[in-house]
């Protein structure tokens, strides 16, 4: 188990203390009915299930409702979006209603839903506010789901060289080990730069490392897990990927729910997502995207090659007669009141405006930036601070020893134990040959945050430092 699950997301459940009640801002206790049962706060509530923008709200006005859509625990604060996001009010009572109508009727799911394979309308609702077609689209279980199978699925022999980065998820670093032993595919992690000046250092990496003729795919974060990096895909893809004929799949992850992405725009191969982070689905969900059939794929691998099997599908078979999306899409049995749960969730981000919550997540992060720099000055901020760099990760390191995991984690745990803070910390080498990793906390801002959770957070952070430290 990689360091991402096994030991920077661990949950500690103590009550907060007298001090962390008293330090906590803008949190008021709920009533006890609520604690045990958040979805009752929904019943009878008619406006928390249909939501609706005026245009003639402020931007003040516009996040305090949003705001009110989440039944997050006002005894904490949770800046650990990351990992996993939080169902808004509305999804949670649909992805109620939803199971119920299996558990009623499981044969036909009461007519409802259409035909087999019970996706009908989804990805119609969902392909657009992505910038992609229907026929390109699957709604899939996670991201780690689209990145093996597609790994895995590509036509990769040996010899053949890879390229992905030292940040890169073990979602993508375990397959391609597998890989590497077991067909002899050259991967080659490539060093990206941690305190970047502009996106052409990216850039200059990632070509150095290009082997005309023989680098078959590019494979890359759209934004890195450990210091929330945005890195500049559309221009790996259109200047370095597509020029030398390679493959490239995007591990995005940290993008869907966050950015207002454009696949299209981005012009990349494939592009695996997750719909359980910032876009706030339900667990086990989220995208993959296949452009066109995967008939550039074909271009670039050439006529001896297969493009792209379906191996994590119960129709791999049917490919050749119905294209990708159906055989990928049917994996067997699957969680289709879920899959239902992240269209209505893509819908309400459709509704506030996912240019809108970019906009808002980038702000938030840069204040938190800021706030961080004036409380602890000279402490390294990992995360870029460059337009077109930035995301709604920020991660930073504020001892002296930044190898010291044992501090940090004593100060991931406390945050949360004494002021109800829940954020994560993340493991990495600044450089390739690092002879011990960077530890950092992270910190993730979304739509559901405010200004004063941001400056609470690091008031906490400021203080519980000089507790440990001076």
């Amino acid at each position: 188990m990689d360091k991402e699950n096994k030991s920077s997301d661990t949950i500690f459940s103590p009550e907060l203390d007298r001090r962390g009640f008293l330090k906590l801002s803008g949190g008021a206790a709920l009533g006890a009915a609520t604690l045990a049962n958040p979805l009752a706060a929904l019943a009878g509530n008619d406006d928390d299930i249909d939501f609706e923008v005026d245009d003639s709200w402020s931007d003040n006005k516009l996040w305090r409702k949003v705001k009110k859509l989440f039944v997050l625990d006002k005894d904490s604060v949770y800046m650990n979006i990351g990992t996993t996001g939080s169902m808004p009010k509305e999804v949670l009572k649909n992805y109620d209603d939803y199971n119920k109508t299996i558990a009623r009727n499981p044969w036909d799911y009461d007519g409802e839903w259409g035909g087999w394979p019970y996706t009908s309308g989804l990805v119609e609702r969902i392909a657009p506010q992505f910038g992609c077609d229907t026929h390109e689209l699957i709604v899939s279980r996670n991201t780690t789901d689209g990145t093996v199978s597609m790994l895995h699925g590509l036509d990769l022999r040996a010899g053949d060289h890879v390229i992905a980065t030292h940040h890169e998820h073990v979602a993508v670093t375990s397959p391609l080990w597998v890989l590497a032993d077991r067909n002899g595919v050259d991967v080659e992690y490539v060093e990206i730069p941690v305190f970047p000046h502009s996106e052409d250092e990216y850039l200059d990496a990632i070509a150095a490392a290009i082997r005309p003729g023989e680098t078959r795919l590019i494979v890359v974060s759209h934004i890195t897990y450990k210091t929330g990096a945005t890195l500049p895909v559309k221009r790996i893809c259109q200047e370095l990927a597509i020029p030398n004929n390679i493959v490239t799949l995007i591990d995005g992850a940290h993008a869907s729910g966050m950015l207002d992405l454009d696949l299209h725009d981005l012009d990349c191969d494939l592009y695996a997502a997750s719909g359980h982070k910032w876009q706030c689905g339900p667990g086990g969900t989220g995208l993959l995207y296949v452009r066109d059939n995967a008939e550039r794929i074909a271009d670039f691998l050439g006529p001896d090659r297969k493009p792209l099997w379906a191996v994590n599908s119960s129709l791999a078979h049917l490919v050749g007669a119905f294209g990708l999306q159906w055989p990928l899409q049917y994996k067997g049995n699957d969680n289709y009141p879920a899959l239902r749960a992240l269209a209505d969730s893509c819908d309400l981000w459709a509704e506030i405006g996912r240019d809108r919550i970019e906009a808002r997540d980038l702000q938030l992060s840069a204040l938190c930036k800021e706030y961080i720099r004036d409380s602890f000055p000279g402490a390294p901020i990992y995360s870029p601070d460059v337009e077109g760099l930035t995301s709604g990760i920020t991660s930073f390191n504020p001892f002296g020893d930044p190898t010291d995991g044992a501090l940090v984690t004593e100060f991931r745990d406390r945050l949360r134990q004494e002021y109800g803070y829940i954020i994560r910390y993340t493991d990495f080498p600044i450089q390739l040959d690092d002879p011990a990793d960077t530890y950092a906390i992270r910190i993730s801002t979304h739509l559901f945050h405010d200004e004063d959770d941001v400056a609470g957070l690091v008031d906490a952070m400021s203080d519980l430092y000089q507790d440990m430290v001076v």
